[in-house]
């Protein structure tokens, strides 16, 4: 049974009265998605509409891919650990606002079996897998594999294998529509936390960091501008593992969301420390601080599964 049940429409009403929207690049979801009444808030973003499907998808993080597209159309982005210390990123899209084109598109590992099993039942895109982890993901009772498919398509300006995105219209088709995985969202600000006006976090061979524009924070990879945009940053400090599913090329990471540890929030120009907890698989994550959920502004969150020190 999962712990974390969804938003009612008239809590999560009440807790938005008054939100204000800011302006967003180009590919941003509006804040009313087609479909469904307005007086429903997302259990992913907090911000008004109906929920739609879930679909995530696996996204190249190397110089070679950057700029990626169509992260901006996210309800959440995770940054995840993967081979030589480097970074990949899961987006993760409600089917009512998907944008055109998604990518570069990569492959799949173990870290994202458990992570995306506290959403119902989602469609997850990706270009491939380790040969044991592949049929293990086709038959997950979890998620929805895709990969393969027509959706996907190769970008010939670009050089293999940085180069393969998805039109992502319908393969959200089938799956879980979003559920409560946890978050909770008010447009005032929380008491407490800290002024900041940027944030970082790292990986063995990866650099994040954030910076507050007044509005939103902007995305810096490895030291690199990007076009991104977050209304809040998460910092999860997570146990790294081996993966039981091994490769030729050296140690594969495992990032262990099931359990708890520390995390750091920003959201606002402040920084909040808090603590994480997510009991089993099928639960979602809670994000307290003394206890008590610390709640998000409403859009789009980037969570940086760091390892912890």
């Amino acid at each position: 049974m999962r712990s974390r049940r969804s938003v009612g429409a008239g809590a999560a009403g009440a807790l938005l009265l008054g939100l204000a929207v800011g302006c967003t690049p180009a590919d941003d979801h509006s804040t009313t998605p087609t479909g469904g009444p307005t007086s429903a808030y997302s259990v992913l973003t907090g911000k008004p509409g109906a929920a739609g499907r879930v679909l995530a998808v696996k996204i190249d993080n190397v110089a070679a891919a950057r700029p990626q597209t169509g992260l901006n159309s996210a309800d959440l982005v995770y940054a995840i650990e993967v081979e030589g210390g480097l970074s990949r990123l899961m987006a993760v899209f409600d089917s009512g606002h998907l944008p055109p084109v998604v990518g570069p598109v990569r492959s799949a590992r173990e870290t994202d079996l458990q992570l995306l099993a506290q959403y119902d039942h989602p469609a997850l895109a990706f270009s491939g897998a380790q040969s044991k982890l592949l049929p293990v993901l086709r038959k997950s009772r979890e998620l929805i594999a895709r990969t393969g498919t027509a959706a996907f398509f190769r970008d010939s300006g670009r050089p293999a294998p940085h180069n393969e995105y998805l039109h992502p219209g319908g393969l959200a088709d089938g799956a879980g529509r979003a559920q409560d995985i946890g978050l909770r969202f008010a447009a005032a600000p929380p008491a407490g936390g800290a002024p900041a006006t940027t944030g970082a976090a790292s990986m063995p061979a990866a650099r994040f960091s954030f910076a507050w524009n007044g509005a939103q924070y902007r995305v810096s990879m490895d030291g690199a501008r990007s076009p991104w945009t977050a209304d809040n940053v998460i910092i999860q400090h997570v146990t790294v593992k081996e993966s039981q599913y091994h490769s030729r090329t050296g140690f594969v990471p495992y990032s262990l969301t099931v359990g708890h540890g520390s995390a750091t929030l920003l959201r606002d120009g402040r920084s909040y420390p808090l603590s994480w907890d997510r009991p089993g698989a099928t639960d979602g994550t809670a994000f307290t601080a003394h206890g008590r959920d610390v709640p998000l502004h409403p859009g789009r969150t980037w969570i940086v599964l760091a390892p912890a020190r």
